[in-house]
């Protein structure tokens, strides 16, 4: 049997499986939701629905989405002739992303926030997949629904620096993750690999940085940028689907393609250095470069003026100080006049320059959490990050203590553990085509769904905790296509951690409703992996 029939006898049975378990209105919900009681009695009818009553100043996208839900799933177009009535209203008291679905037998009654009432659209197309014998015949069961998320930091990241995405292809992956209630999309602009922002005051970004094949196109996976035009129109789209874009632009490391445009916001010593983007690695903004702090200070204003989230995030991660500024004369006089001992405290005024920009422009910076190779803590692990920088805890084992650190010292903290969350790890032992390109670990689903945000500490040294973050850093993922194949349906675990209390998640029940959720991606044209491991015939 070769691979590809392998495949597909696998995918069949977990569809078959899917089909099988799927006989109530709880059996796709995903994530859990915070409170669910069926109830007896006769099934809403939808062919009996006369009318819709939408109270919200968005009313024309809502309806939109019941009805194509509805059309989807039962082929029913609402309204109809009859006595029956759905009622959407939106409630300016209810908590955010909040929501309540009360099912009788004559009323659909939808009420909560407006991102709560998105988000029960999508709950109540999860009743529907999920009881199959009530949806075929175009009937809902009735139920009782009060869900609100655990967290408010529910992140996805992909990376279109390393290989760029087309904009229609991260339309589609947000169509996906917001079925699944996650509510930002971290766009990694720039790296080594590539520059993928338009910037209207320095455009040798784009027209330098962002090729690094010279022979290919200029729509990836190699070559591409991003229009502002483009960006704000992707920001609108997400918007309406309640996800929020945070923008990343990595320094003062991974930061090839900026400095093969503009050599001389590197480090003196380095800027006659060959500088091919997408190969040349471990280069520095120079600390000490006054023009490299103006030309950021239009980056920034910029990124600003296209994103309206609150946050830009600046990387700060595996910088090769030691390659760098520990060898650039300017960065060492900079230390001297400080009074700093290493070429990594530098960092203290390199970000606190950057910070300022960030502020001037109305924003907050997100940070990856660095403990072990920069700005190594002192005094007793008091860091030196401004109060106000959000920090991502990402290095394998080292989440604990950045938990701990974060909590001492006053920091927002957002999970992603790479034992839990980085999804272009393999997925099983010798998975294929998984390209294993720097000696990955294997972070099967199952592990992925062990993921506790909380890490099960006591309730007063977990509240600084904001959220998760699944991470798709994308050095051997080249299309839309790798990338589901990646994140489903290990970002469906994910998914479960972020908005799910620990009380309502179960491996067991997880697997269970994960079944009909991969029949319906199927159905949607991703190309996930079938987790054949967990089959219930195996």
């Amino acid at each position: 049997m070769n691979k590809t029939i392998l495949y597909l006898w696998f995918l069949l049975q977990f569809i078959i499986a899917g089909t099988i378990t799927a006989q109530d209105n709880l059996s796709a919900l995903l994530p859990m939701p915070l409170k669910a009681e069926q109830r007896d009695g006769r099934s809403f009818e939808l062919n009996n629905v006369g009318e819709i009553e939408c109270q919200m100043s968005d009313s024309l996208f809502i309806i939109n989405e019941l009805t194509n839900i509805v059309k989807y799933r039962t082929d029913i177009e609402l309204p109809v002739k009859g006595g029956n009535k759905i009622i959407i209203k939106e409630e300016s008291s209810a908590l955010p992303e909040s929501y309540k679905i009360d099912i009788s037998k004559k009323r659909i009654t939808i009420e909560g926030s407006r991102s709560g009432i998105y988000y029960a659209l999508k709950t109540f197309d999860q009743i529907l997949l999920g009881d199959v014998t009530n949806t075929t015949n175009g009937k809902v069961a009735q139920i009782y629904i009060e869900d609100a998320p655990r967290y408010t930091h529910r992140a996805v990241m992909l990376d279109p620096a390393r290989h760029f995405l087309p904009i229609e292809d991260i339309k589609f992956f947000i169509d996906q993750i917001a079925k699944y209630k996650y509510n930002i999309l971290q766009l990694h602009l720039t790296d080594d690999q590539g520059w993928r922002i338009e910037i209207k005051s320095h455009p040798a970004l784009t027209n330098i940085g962002a090729f690094r094949n010279p022979n290919g196109g200029n729509k990836g996976p190699d070559n591409g940028y991003y229009t502002q035009k483009q960006l704000k129109e992707l920001v609108n789209y997400a918007a309406a689907r309640n996800i929020e874009i945070i923008p990343e632009l990595d320094i003062p490391g991974h930061s090839v393609a900026i400095l093969a445009a503009y050599p001389h916001l590197g480090c003196s010593f380095r800027q006659n250095e060959k500088k091919e983007v997408g190969h040349t690695t471990n280069m520095m903004i120079c600390a000490h470069s006054e023009e490299a702090y103006c030309v950021y200070e239009d980056i920034i204003r910029e990124v600003a003026q296209i994103f309206p989230s609150k946050f830009i995030h600046l990387g700060g991660d595996e910088a090769a100080v030691n390659e760098n500024w520990a060898k650039c004369d300017d960065c060492k006089a900079m230390m001297k006049k400080a009074g700093y001992a290493k070429p990594s405290d530098l960092m203290n005024i390199f970000f606190g320059r950057m910070l300022d920009i960030v502020h001037k422009n109305n924003k907050k910076a997100i940070l990856w959490c660095e403990l072990d190779n920069m700005w190594p803590p002192a005094n007793n692990y008091l860091f030196p990050y401004p109060k106000d920088v959000t920090l991502v805890t990402w290095r394998n084992a080292l989440t604990p203590k950045c938990i701990e650190l974060t909590r001492i010292n006053g920091h927002n903290l957002i999970m992603a553990p790479g034992e839990h969350t980085y999804l272009d790890y393999p997925q099983w032992h010798n998975d294929l085509p998984e390209f294993n390109n720097w000696g990955m670990p294997i972070t099967t689903i199952e592990q992925t769904y062990k993921l506790d945000p909380s890490y099960n500490l006591p309730a007063e040294e977990q509240q600084h905790i904001q959220g998760v973050m699944a991470t798709m850093w994308a050095e051997a993922i080249k299309d839309i296509n790798r990338v589901n194949y990646m994140f489903f349906p290990r970002g469906l675990a994910i998914a479960e951690a972020g908005w799910s209390i620990m009380q309502q998640r179960s491996w067991e029940g997880f697997k269970k409703r994960l079944m009909p959720n991969l029949n319906d991606l199927m159905r949607s044209g991703v190309s996930f992996r079938v987790p054949f491991e967990i089959s219930p015939r195996r």
